[in-house]
């Protein structure tokens, strides 16, 4: 596993019973958590600034302190983020995924040449506000208005100003690029385990995420420089999305992983899903 390091604004204090509590900005986070199935006698502390309830038809709502503000900012290594509760338990941050940054970020600083990226289901932007301050140019692909709007105020925090936004369903892009001719040297893909398209397309990642990444396949550059899938589906297996990127993209080398956040408690680290990542030319370092 490959733990996100390197939060100074952000802990996981402890988990339990369904729930984690997180200190995020200075502010405190109480939210379920599917990966948290062990129960134990310690009460989470219920005296925080935000708290995330379900009700019965898993539909839920956030109950907030006065002093917690409609949004705020943290940083890592220097780079903002936007904090805002959202809908369904979201925050609009990943932090987990400061794992995945930092593999991008050495790849693109390496590769010593323009790098095209392409973030499909890229939600707030976070892997492609890094790619930006890596030097590459990016294009930020999501179906859902607010989460592009979410995105463009992170890389304004950052003063970024090299990614293009597309609200779109990501496959239709992807054929649509496939006609055009377009190619990019990397690809990123963060695919929800289930949704809809804007005509009632069924999306459930099981069945369709083999034929999207060898659709994708097609918009990779005769020089391209990795793939990243990241999945939270707890049926996918690191294993699963190695072999589908090795079917589909035979040349090159892969790696996948279980990704994790390290928490305040002895011997806890919570489990957030797995990525699984196909390099193609890993650039030598100097």
């Amino acid at each position: 596993m490959k733990i996100a390091k390197d939060w100074e604004e952000y802990k996981v204090l402890s988990t339990a019973n369904g729930e984690k509590l997180e200190l995020i900005g200075g502010y405190t986070f109480l939210r379920p958590d599917p990966q948290v199935i062990w129960n134990t006698d310690k009460l989470l502390s219920t005296n925080v600034d935000a708290c995330y309830k379900r009700g019965e038809n898993k539909s839920g709502q956030w109950k907030k302190s006065a002093r917690l503000p409609k949004s705020f900012n943290i940083s890592r290594k220097g780079v903002k983020f936007h904090i805002e509760p959202m809908s369904f338990k979201h925050i609009c941050l990943f932090p987990e995924q400061a794992v995945n940054w930092d593999i991008m970020d050495e790849l693109i600083r390496s590769a010593n040449r323009p790098i095209k990226v392409l973030n499909l289901f890229a939600y707030t932007g976070g892997a492609s506000v890094s790619c930006a301050l890596s030097g590459a140019s990016v294009t930020h692909v999501d179906s859902a208005k607010s989460m592009i709007d979410i995105a463009k105020i992170n890389a304004e925090l950052n003063g970024i100003n090299n990614i293009r936004y597309i609200q779109d369903d990501c496959i239709k892009f992807v054929e649509r690029e496939i006609r055009r001719g377009k190619k990019y040297d990397a690809i990123i893909m963060d695919p929800p385990s289930f949704g809809r398209g804007p005509h009632g397309e069924t999306w459930k990642i099981e069945d369709n995420i083999f034929e999207f990444v060898r659709l994708c396949s097609n918009v990779l550059s005769d020089n391209p420089l990795f793939v990243l899938i990241n999945s939270y589906t707890t049926g996918l297996q690191p294993a699963v999305m190695k072999n589908i990127l090795n079917i589909c993209m035979p040349i090159g080398e892969c790696d996948a992983y279980e990704i994790g956040l390290p928490t305040e408690e002895k011997g806890v680290v919570l489990p957030c899903g797995c990525s699984a990542i196909k390099i193609f030319n890993r650039p030598s370092k100097t």
